[in-house]
């Protein structure tokens, strides 16, 4: 942190840097995040009825009924939007940080604060199409097991088939339906994670190579406590962004008019405990997701390529 200020900021490393962290880490975590989706979205009956007790029953249910690969049911559009996303997220992230760095290299915790929350506005625009796609396709299994067992069948969804319903009935917009929540959630989580990530991973020792990056063991320890330290806190704005972006849902299962109205009948109706559904698969999601994604960017990958010399990011 208090390193001298480089001179300036090379943006395409960290894009690609960013672009390889994001699908690594995805694809590792995937299943994880299909079953956070899925309990999230199943909303308890009059008579207390579910379909799922619990991540390990969702696990067991989904795997005996869609078999290995349905564990990774809508995993292509993720991988494909998350390079872009993450490439934002993390990238954008160190350019803040960089400019709002004194010339000494030093960086208060509010501009720390202020930093993480514009890269997480500034991902939104690629993180809420993809996040609405990847949970109808999670959720389409759940909903098409609630629809068999009362009788009916539900037509195939795919996110190619699904994109072009949307932009056909509600245009461009129609891909950023749940919207002000993504973004509530996403700038909350990066305001809490990047300010606790580059505390804790300053404390540790670096590398012997001169970029004065920490060692590989220390940013992967660092990312999974801060990714998990954030993902606890913001579940409740995860649980109201899934449930606003589902778009097909069990029979019985209750529509939401907003953040506010989503809030007012999740409360009503299932009390407190709610917010909180899977919120120990989010962070076994995202704790390990942020660790890899992170220790893969400060690998300097793209710096090699490019033969571009690495230095300690502010």
């Amino acid at each position: 942190m208090a390193a001298k200020k480089p001179s300036n900021f090379a943006v395409l490393p960290k894009i690609i840097n960013g672009g390889i962290a994001g699908i690594i880490g995805v694809t590792c975590v995937f299943p994880l995040d299909l079953v956070k989706t899925r309990l999230q979205n199943q909303q308890i009956g009059p008579n207390g009825e579910k379909m799922y007790n619990n991540m390990f029953d969702c696990f067991r249910k989904t795997y005996a009924a869609e078999g290995y690969f349905g564990m990774y049911r809508g995993s292509a559009v993720n991988i494909i939007l998350i390079t872009p996303e993450k490439a934002i997220k993390l990238a954008a992230n160190d350019y803040f940080r960089f400019h709002l760095a004194t010339p000494e290299g030093k960086l208060t915790i509010p501009m720390q604060c202020l930093a993480g929350g514009l890269a997480g506005a500034f991902q939104i625009v690629v993180t809420t199409p993809m996040e609405l796609l990847k949970i109808q396709m999670q959720d389409a299994g759940r909903v098409a097991s609630a629809a068999r067992a009362a009788g009916r069948q539900v037509e195939k969804v795919t996110a190619m088939g699904l994109t072009k319903q949307l932009l056909k009935e509600k245009g461009i917009f129609g891909l950023y339906k749940g919207v002000g929540a993504t973004g509530v959630r996403d700038i909350t989580f990066s305001v809490v994670y990047f300010p606790l990530f580059a505390t804790v991973n300053d404390k540790g020792p670096r590398k012997t190579d001169g970029s004065g990056e920490a060692v590989f063991y220390w940013t992967l320890m660092s990312g999974l406590f801060s990714g998990m330290t954030a993902a606890f806190l913001v579940t409740p704005l995860d649980v109201i962004k899934t449930r606003l972006q589902a778009i097909k849902k069990a029979d019985g299962e209750k529509e939401f008019n907003g953040i506010v109205d989503c809030v007012k009948k999740t409360l009503q109706h299932e009390g407190l405990p709610a917010f909180f559904k899977g919120g120990l698969c989010r962070v076994m999601v995202i704790a390990p997701l942020f660790g890899i994604a992170q220790t893969v960017y400060f690998l300097g990958v793209a710096e090699t390529l490019l033969g571009i010399k690495q230095t300690k990011s502010i």
